[in-house]
């Protein structure tokens, strides 16, 4: 997975985020897997809430193609 840049991510599109506030890229499948798993050890941490953990997970698995 390449280094996104901040400049590279002010160009994606609001769509290709899977959590709230422009977080979690999904923009490709690495960056969907990656989201995947950042977001599960955030709810682990109690940082995310359930809800918010399903919206990622259902976003990243639509990008790909589980869904």
């Amino acid at each position: 997975m390449a280094k996104l840049t901040s400049k590279a991510r002010k160009s994606i599109p609001a769509r290709d985020f899977a959590g709230p506030g422009r977080t979690y890229p999904i923009e490709d499948k690495a960056h969907a897997a990656d989201a995947k798993a950042r977001a599960k050890q955030q709810y682990n941490k109690g940082s995310i809430s359930k809800a918010t953990l399903a919206r990622i997970d259902s976003k990243a698995d639509k990008k790909l193609g589980k869904r």
